[in-house]
C-alpha cells in the first residue's frame, strides 16, 4: 500500500471546506423537500376533503382567509346579472384525450339573497358560442341556487397578457378588476367555480375545476440527497489520490566539472 505523502493533508483543507459547505447545503435542501412533502400532503388532504364536503355558506368578505377557505364547497342563493357577464379566455378538456378546447369562462355576477355580490364562474363555452345570443338556452333567470368551489382571485402571471376591459378581453379571473370594470359594488373578494350539472346539454358547463395538486417533493429530496452522496464519493476519491500520490522527485543536483 502506498504510504501517505508527508504534508498532503494541507492540500485538502481548502477543497475539504468547500465540499463540506456544499454538502451541508445539499443535505439541507433534501431535508427541506421532505418537510415540504409532509406539508403538501396535509394541504392536499385538506383541499380534497373541503371540495368534496357538503356545501356550506361562504364566509363573509371580512372573514375571507384564502389559506383556510379556498377550495371549500359552498352554496349560495340569489339571482344572476346576465347582462354583466364577463368572458375570460381559457381552455377546457375536449372529448378527445390530449386535445383541449379553446373558448371562454363565463364569469357572471350573482346577487345573493342576503345582500352582496359574488362572481360566479358558470363554466366554459367554446369560441363559437362566445355571443350570449347563441347560448340563450343556458341562461338562468330569476331566483336560483348555485353550488361550487371557492377560489381566490387569480393573479396575472408573467406571460399572461394584460386585460383590455374596454374591449372585454380578459385572460385571468381577476375578481377586483372585473368587478371594477362592470361597476359592481359590495363584491366578495373570492370567486365561486360552479359545479357541473348532471346531464346538462346547454352552455356554459361548470365543473371545470380539477383539484389535482402535484406532489413531487420526495423525488426532489432523493435528487438532493443523491447529489450529496455523489459529492462525498467524488471528494473521497480525490482525497485518496492526493494523499497517496508519489512525491515529486527532487531535481538532480548540478555538478561542476573542472
Amino acid at each position: 500500500m502506498t504510504a501517505i505523502r508527508a504534508g498532503a493533508w494541507r492540500s485538502l483543507i481548502a477543497p475539504g471546506l468547500a465540499s463540506l459547505v456544499a454538502l451541508c447545503i445539499l443535505i439541507g435542501l433534501g431535508v427541506w423537500q421532505v418537510e415540504r412533502k409532509a406539508w403538501k400532503e396535509g394541504l392536499i388532504t385538506r383541499i380534497v376533503s373541503q371540495s368534496k364536503a357538503e356545501p356550506v355558506a361562504p364566509p363573509a368578505a371580512a372573514a375571507w382567509d384564502p389559506a383556510a377557505e379556498e377550495f371549500r364547497h359552498v352554496r349560495i342563493a340569489g339571482h344572476f346579472l346576465n347582462d354583466k357577464e364577463t368572458l375570460v379566455h381559457g381552455l377546457a378538456a375536449g372529448e378527445t384525450p390530449g386535445r383541449a378546447l379553446q373558448g371562454y369562462y363565463v364569469i357572471t355576477p350573482f346577487v345573493r339573497d342576503g345582500g352582496g355580490t359574488v362572481l360566479v364562474n358558470r363554466g366554459f363555452v367554446p369560441t363559437e358560442l362566445k355571443r350570449q345570443d347563441d347560448r340563450k338556452a343556458g341562461l338562468i333567470d330569476g331566483e336560483t341556487t348555485v353550488t361550487g368551489i371557492l377560489r381566490a382571485s387569480e393573479p396575472r402571471g408573467m406571460f399572461v397578457p394584460e386585460p383590455d376591459p374596454a374591449r372585454g378581453e380578459w385572460f385571468n379571473r381577476d375578481v377586483p378588476g372585473i368587478a371594477a370594470a362592470r361597476q359592481l359594488t359590495d363584491v366578495a373578494p373570492y370567486l365561486v367555480e360552479a359545479d357541473a350539472v348532471p346531464g346538462q346539454t346547454t352552455w356554459p358547463r361548470g365543473g371545470q375545476l380539477r383539484v389535482d395538486l402535484p406532489n413531487n417533493h420526495l423525488q426532489y429530496a432523493f435528487t438532493w440527497f443523491g447529489i450529496a452522496a455523489c459529492l462525498v464519493g467524488v471528494f473521497s476519491v480525490y482525497a485518496w489520490r492526493r494523499l497517496h500520490e508519489p512525491a515529486d522527485d527532487p531535481a538532480p543536483a548540478l555538478t561542476r566539472k573542472d
